[in-house]
């Protein structure tokens, strides 16, 4: 199979790429707590331009994703396999796009979000972005299960990181709840349209978490494969 640019960056293996592609999303999902800081606070410009930013960085990974798919050689000795690793690019790739959907969204509609609502989504929002925080640590550890043949201490660190992430993801699922009743509570109060979009952003923001779980579920199949 020729060589290309792309994997001549890495070698033949594929592992490092998949974890290049898990950084650029994890940095398109981060910018999320900027977007919303300018946007809590009506500085729509701000808002604007961090937004561009989750676009570029989401194109980014998109990029990597093609490249990955395209050049991936089918002739790999690796205990994991190709098939295995695609559904895991795939899955991390939903994650970027929940991200740029998220900011399009309120950005489009330039979403106000009432303050007894914005203090609970902000944490709710961190919460999030730390489960995907924690999946991005997880991949990044796939070169050294790989090295150490998916066996010993490493193998025990890696589920340990799984683990944290469907903690993460737990505590994000009580966060969304109460903020759903936060909402309810306002919704005589607030244009009906309004509070679609609020429970569509809470909703929307809640799976950043969720498929972040989903990276550690395909890491997990991984290792027990």
């Amino acid at each position: 199979m020729p060589t290309t640019p792309f994997l001549n960056m890495f070698g033949r293996s594929p592992i490092r790429p998949l974890e290049a592609h898990m950084l650029k999303v994890h940095l398109c999902v981060k910018e999320l707590e900027p977007f919303f800081e300018a946007v809590l606070s009506q500085k729509w410009p701000e808002a604007a331009r961090i937004q561009q930013d989750i676009v570029r960085l989401e194109n980014e990974a998109d990029d990597l994703k093609r490249d990955l798919r395209l050049h991936l050689p089918k002739g790999l000795f690796l205990p994991v396999s190709r098939s295995d690793l695609l559904e895991l690019l795939t899955v991390q790739d939903r994650l970027a796009n929940r991200a740029k959907d998220i900011a399009g969204l309120v950005l489009g509609r330039n979403m106000i979000f009432p303050d007894v609502v914005a203090s609970s989504f902000t944490d709710f929002l961190q919460r999030c972005i730390e489960a995907s925080r924690q999946s991005n640590v997880a991949i990044n550890e796939l070169d050294e299960l790989l090295e150490t043949g998916f066996s010993g201490s490493e193998i025990k660190l890696v589920e340990t990181m799984i683990a944290e992430i469907s903690r993460v993801e737990r505590d994000t699922d009580d966060r969304q709840i109460k903020l759903r009743h936060i909402v309810f509570d306002l919704e005589t109060a607030l244009p009906p349209v309004n509070v679609m979009f609020l429970y569509k952003i809470i909703e929307w923001t809640g799976e950043l978490a969720d498929r972040a779980r989903e990276i550690g579920d395909r890491l997990q199949i991984l290792l027990a494969k």
